[in-house]
């Protein structure tokens, strides 16, 4: 077995400081053979909120050859917090670390989960500016001329943060401030409406589900209007969104029929973890509500982005996966604006916990492929 390398990578940001404790802001791993030559070829893999440093396929990747930098913006393990414009700036800190301190010549994009809209956005800043700032912010100079991405690689990918809220949004919620209010027509967790769920009722969840983004995104605004209106010291506030893991898929397998287990999400019973305070969104800003989740506001929709992407793509989808599904995948792949695109099927759960050497070998032959 090839013997590896990893070297803690620490530094400055474009927008913030260092910690007073010493911590950079961007953070990360990377992995690499061990003695010879620095690798051509390297990947970068970040999420918008998930530790990346010591990502999964990071050691098998390197084994083949490779460098592989897991890498963190300032908003690891701080979700609620999250600016799309300024994460897009921190990745790029790793993408010219790559380039110029690892000695990389090729530099693959690898959008891993949540991070698939995440490195499709970055790629698609990179060759296309079209991010902007969020309401009340000032624009980030350091995202105009980001140094581009070579491939890209789509891996078990969420098309986006405010699809992905959405789709898995609890739309029984009455009161927002309310986290046990529901309307029992609209309740995925009465047997009265299912499973199975029929197609009438589907229609009006997932109307539903679109409906209380839009209100949450209306809350959003007048409450930043009111902040804006008044002497008030405060430009943002904290609140919580409620109820976040009901996508109907999640319990009924009859919907969209794949390998996955059934009445399964990724905190394990669809109706405990729902009721639960661990969930995406679960805390925001207004304006990372805006930035992230919105259907409305939010640039972290991938379909945008993808279209701007044209160098070689890969997309691969886990059939076992318990909140993507194949719909998502074959969406990212037909959103691709490249010639050259692939969409290749692994048998496997999100994280691919008994694949991993598969993926890493389907990956190292489409990138050798290509130079």
């Amino acid at each position: 077995m090839t013997a590896i390398t990893r070297e803690f990578v620490g530094l400055p940001s474009p927008l913030v400081g260092r910690a007073g404790a010493g911590g950079h802001p961007c953070q990360g791993v990377y992995h690499r053979p061990a003695g010879g030559p620095p690798p051509r070829t390297a990947f970068i893999a970040t999420h918008y909120n998930v530790d990346f440093s010591e990502h999964y396929l990071a050691s098998h990747l390197a084994e083949r050859g490779y460098g592989f930098l897991g890498w963190n913006t300032r908003f690891r393990g701080n979700e609620a917090y999250f600016l799309l414009d300024h994460a897009l700036a921190e990745i790029g800190v790793g993408v010219r670390w790559l380039r110029e301190e690892a000695g990389a010549e090729r530099i693959v994009l690898l959008g891993n989960s949540g991070g698939g809209s995440l490195m499709a956005a970055y790629q698609s800043q990179a060759a296309e500016p079209s991010v902007r700032p969020v309401a009340g912010m000032r624009p980030v100079e350091a995202i105009e001329d980001l140094p581009a991405g070579d491939l890209f690689v789509a891996l078990a990918a969420h098309s986006g943060r405010p699809e992905v809220l959405t789709a898995w949004m609890d739309p029984s919620v009455v009161d927002e401030n309310d986290v046990l209010s529901a309307d029992p027509d609209l309740d995925p967790f009465d047997p009265a409406n299912g499973p199975p769920f029929g197609a009438d009722f589907q229609a009006r969840y997932r109307q539903a589900q679109r409906e209380r983004n839009e209100r949450i995104t209306d809350w959003v605004l007048a409450q930043l209007d009111a902040l804006a209106g008044t002497r008030a010291r405060a430009r943002d506030r904290l609140f919580n969104v409620h109820r976040t893991w009901a996508d109907l898929r999640m319990i009924d397998p009859a919907i969209e029929p794949s390998d996955r287990v059934p009445n399964r999400c990724y905190l394990g019973d669809p109706a405990t973890a729902n009721y639960g305070v661990f969930g995406i969104g679960s805390v925001c800003t207004l304006r990372t509500w805006l930035s992230m989740w919105s259907l409305r506001t939010s640039q972290c929709a991938a379909a945008p982005h993808l279209a701007r992407i044209t160098v070689p793509s890969l997309v691969v989808h886990a059939t076992a996966d318990t909140g993507v599904y194949e719909s998502d995948a074959r969406a990212i792949h037909g959103a691709l604006a490249a010639e050259d695109k692939r969409l290749e099927f692994i048998k496997d759960d999100h994280y691919l916990p008994a694949s991993r050497p598969q993926a890493a070998d389907l990956i190292d032959a489409w990138v050798r492929e290509r130079g």
